[in-house]
């Protein structure tokens, strides 16, 4: 019986909401005899704005779960997931039993990581894109554009109906940072992306 991400991830989502939680990625990987199931979480949207006004109002600054860059204002809050061990433990606790009760990683022994997604997290739902417009990316593309299919800028926007595509796409600022040989020979200073184009997209921590 082969494992399906697709139940897994339902199932983590189920109880990670009753955490207050959001499920940002699952993974499973390793060997026959070390496997691991990797759960990537963040506060939902209430407890990251509840997280980002107690920050704005000096309150959470010395919280020793906070990044030192983010009390030093040199990381956005938007970049934080919220996630505390205590976050992590519940939700593995609960997790684990829904996982044996449901028999949704058949076979040998497994271990169960519930973490935050990290600063470079990735990106894959429209929702993220619009929430961390602004922040640097490095986006690695389906189908080429002008010759090239890795780029990394900051991210100027999303669009729900791009010229080139029509379809919700983003933008990417290639000023922003050094660029490549072929993303310098492809002219420009911006370039258009489809979501549906999107392989593979992450933020770039600025630290």
């Amino acid at each position: 019986m082969a494992v399906s991400l697709d139940a897994i991830r339902s199932a983590a989502q189920r109880v990670a909401a009753s955490h207050g939680l959001d499920v940002v990625d699952v993974e499973f990987a390793g060997s026959a005899k070390e496997r691991t199931l990797r759960v990537y979480l963040e506060k939902n949207a209430e407890g990251r704005e509840r997280l980002k006004a107690q920050i704005e109002s000096g309150a959470a600054q010395e919280a020793e779960e906070l990044p030192e860059a983010l009390r030093e204002g040199t990381l956005s809050p938007a970049q934080l997931s919220g996630i505390t061990h205590e976050d992590c433990a519940g939700f593995s606790r609960d997790f684990g039993v829904l996982l044996d009760v449901e028999e949704l990683v058949p076979g040998a022994e497994y271990t169960l990581e519930a973490s935050s997604p990290g600063l470079d997290r990735k990106l894959t739902k429209a929702e993220e894109f619009q929430r961390f417009a602004g922040n640097l990316v490095k986006v690695q593309t389906f189908e080429p554009i002008r010759n090239n299919r890795h780029w990394q800028g900051r991210l100027a926007g999303f669009q729900p109906d791009l010229s080139e595509s029509g379809g919700p796409g983003i933008t990417i600022d290639l000023a922003a940072v050094k660029q490549n040989s072929k993303s310098r020979k492809s002219g420009g200073t911006t370039v258009e992306i489809a979501l549906s184009n999107i392989e593979k997209a992450q933020l770039i921590p600025e630290i």
